[in-house]
């Protein structure tokens, strides 16, 4: 049956709908837009607020000082600064060199089979994992089969595994962005395998796989129910002197004081959001930067 055949009703069946499909995907575009600007709005309101809560009481007696129950005027968050500090040194000594190296084996060196398409899967699956997973994984593991207690050893291990699969999906993508054409020239001028990973791959990489590593790091800093399911100490006047010291930390302190109903509890919950935005706004905007200077290095 030929166009001409066949017969009229079912030729408009035919007909694409071009000014339809435009008109629908101009106004899915408006909707995209307009939650977008919602979410940033309410975003702007909230930093406002905590701003508005908290900027004067961030001093340097706020950052000098230990938390204290009794007189919140002169309490600080010098101990859960110092605990985020031990806990981000240790999970990047831990979590950055194996998944890089995860990352390198399974893009460069693994066969391409069920095996390494089973553990590609899983991988992507982990990096959407809620975290209180990762807590209650490591309560059970490092927290009590290993015996470590609420350390601060313990609370890196567990935040290690938090960050492992966003480092290594990360890493990937980036070793899969470099050109075929760099791994063939080296082959050519007769580098081995490691030497081509090492010498030409590896630094092409890197501006990726660094961003990859700022990004699951500064989500780690953030985050407070694994701390909290392993027992994270919410009052410290200390500071960690080793790995296997307890430990508080910004995201578990601040938890704490905006837990507690009087007000100037909740000025230092604000003045303790702060602090932790100005580690977490320059980790991303470092990211950001580093992702722009990759895409103009690659456009030249």
């Amino acid at each position: 049956m030929t166009w001409c055949e066949i017969p009229i009703s079912h030729k408009d069946l035919f007909i694409p709908r071009i000014e339809r499909r435009r008109r629908l995907g101009h106004w899915f575009a408006l909707g995209c837009m307009l939650f977008s600007l919602i979410g940033l709005a309410i975003l702007g309101i909230l930093i406002v607020r905590v701003l508005w809560e908290g900027a004067t009481w961030v001093t340097t007696n706020f950052l000098t000082n230990f938390p204290s129950v009794l007189s919140p005027e002169t309490a600080g968050i010098k101990s859960a600064l110092w605990g985020s500090i031990w806990l981000i040194g240790i999970t990047a000594l831990v979590s950055v060199p194996i998944g890089v190296a995860a990352a390198v084996y399974l893009e460069e060196y693994a066969p391409h089979n069920r095996l390494t398409g089973f553990i590609h899967l899983n991988i992507n699956n982990l990096a959407g994992v809620p975290s209180i997973v990762y807590g209650i994984l490591g309560l059970a593991v490092f927290v009590r089969w290993c015996r470590l207690d609420r350390s601060v050893l313990a609370g890196a291990l567990t935040l290690s595994l938090l960050v492992l699969p966003v480092i290594i999906i990360a890493s990937r993508e980036a070793l899969l962005a470099v050109p075929k054409s760099f791994r063939l020239a080296a082959y050519a001028l007769g580098a081995t395998k490691w030497q081509t990973v090492r010498s030409h791959v590896l630094p092409a990489a890197l501006p990726g796989i660094m961003t990859g590593i700022i990004l699951a790091v500064s989500r780690a800093i953030g985050e407070a129910a694994p701390l909290i399911m392993i027992g994270a100490l919410t009052y410290v006047a200390f500071v960690p002197q080793g790995p296997l010291d307890a430990f508080t930390a910004l995201p578990v302190q601040i938890y704490d004081w905006s837990d507690r109903p009087q007000p100037e509890f909740q000025h230092l919950a604000a003045a303790g959001i702060i602090v932790l935005l100005g580690i977490l706004l320059p980790m991303n905007a470092i990211a950001v930067v580093v992702r722009a200077w990759q895409q103009r290095k690659k456009a030249w």
